[in-house]
């Protein structure tokens, strides 16, 4: 059974409330995601719950390499417990693919687990993020029918100000009505943008530092100053969305934080390659939906690919990927006449003429492209 994230403390609070706890419980807790901080919290209130209801003895299994040997995991699963009567069995693969055996080996001991009686076991499984076949795959599925998963993901930007505001209310704190409160939380979610951990931190800071009540924007502003975290995969997001301030912004804090060129653009142009094909697709005949899977166009990357397609045609697209050559050139020491010099601005030159582009489809300008050496 699937839940989202803010579902699962209500569920143990149901379990823990229940007349027999170890009942309330579930077999098994899968976990995936890409949000350290959600993932951390999660793993974190289903041991306490665990523990609560006499769990006692946790055994922990890294599945490392290829090499991994499964039969172990299949063993625990069959033994009774040496120092309790029941114990936390914790499953972690930090890959996300646990291959041919251990695929084999999950299905077989989930079925082990539902066979085993109930509250005996409790197992929690950690996994990154999974990709739509990982989701459909065999060992996933029975994961999710032996118990719950959960999927948890980094909190998009337009609900970031609500989660701030949620995790203000746990300490007591809140902002001011109206307009001011607002513009206080938006510049909390702007400052910490892809970085929870350090929202959870400055959160925490906030409370010790005020206490209960109301803050001003004066007292978040001292705090949360310079704490942003920006990442390439968040910088895409805003891109194809055609938030021109805050990709400007994002792509300002990735040269601030270091983040290599040619990286980055490596990532924004195999964004754009993917777009040419999905693009291939419908010009060949296909309905949309069967162009973005072909491409293997999953997730948040889908959304924003059903509104760019359409707007864009394969010429146009065309002409976008010589820019891209331009811009890899500048960024490895070529020169371009039109083109300012030194890769950020090259890469900004560039990403302006994609935003462009994406706000203005067939009518956007298309200067002149040569590149010079």
């Amino acid at each position: 059974m699937q839940l989202r994230a803010d579902q699962l403390e209500a569920r143990l609070a149901n379990a823990a409330n229940a007349a027999n706890a170890t009942k309330g419980l579930e077999p098994v807790y899968t976990l995936h995601g890409d949000e350290p901080l959600l993932a951390q919290e999660a793993a974190d209130a289903i041991r306490a719950a665990a523990r609560a209801a006499g769990y006692a003895e946790r055994r922990v299994f890294t599945v490392s390499g290829a090499h991994f040997d499964w039969s172990g995991l299949i063993g625990a699963a069959q033994e009774q417990s040496l120092f309790a009567e029941r114990q936390i069995i914790e499953i972690r693969i930090p890959s996300g693919k646990p291959g041919k055996d251990g695929s084999e080996a999950l299905q077989a001991y989930c079925e082990q687990v539902c066979r085993r009686r109930a509250g005996e076991v409790l197992t929690l499984v950690l996994l990154p993020r999974l990709d739509f076949q990982q989701i459909k795959s065999g060992w996933f599925a029975a994961l999710d029918a032996a118990g719950v998963s959960v999927r948890l993901d980094g909190i998009e930007r337009g609900a970031l100000p609500a989660w701030l505001a949620q995790r203000l209310a746990r300490n007591g704190q809140r902002v001011k009505a109206g307009e001011d409160g607002q513009r206080a939380l938006a510049f909390f979610a702007d400052r910490v943008e892809g970085n929870l951990l350090a929202a959870h931190q400055e959160v925490s800071k906030l409370a010790l530092l005020h206490g209960p009540g109301e803050l001003s924007f004066e007292q978040i502003e001292s705090a949360v100053l310079r704490l942003a975290r920006y990442d390439i995969a968040k910088l895409g997001a805003a891109l194809w969305a055609g938030q021109v301030a805050r990709t400007l912004r994002m792509l300002d804090g990735l040269q601030a934080e270091g983040e290599s060129p040619v990286y980055v653009h490596w990532s924004l142009a195999e964004d754009l390659r993917t777009l040419a094909r999905v693009r291939a697709g419908l010009d060949a005949g296909q309905p949309l939906p069967l162009a973005l899977k072909e491409a293997r166009v999953w997730g948040a990357k889908e959304r924003w690919f059903e509104r760019v397609a359409p707007l864009l045609s394969a010429r146009r697209i065309a002409w976008l990927l010589d820019a891209a050559v331009v811009c890899d050139g500048i960024t490895k020491g070529l020169e371009h006449p039109a083109w300012p010099g030194g890769a950020w601005p090259a890469l900004r030159h560039w990403v302006l003429m994609l935003l462009q582009a994406v706000a203005g489809g067939e009518r956007a300008p298309r200067p002149k492209l040569v590149l010079a050496a």
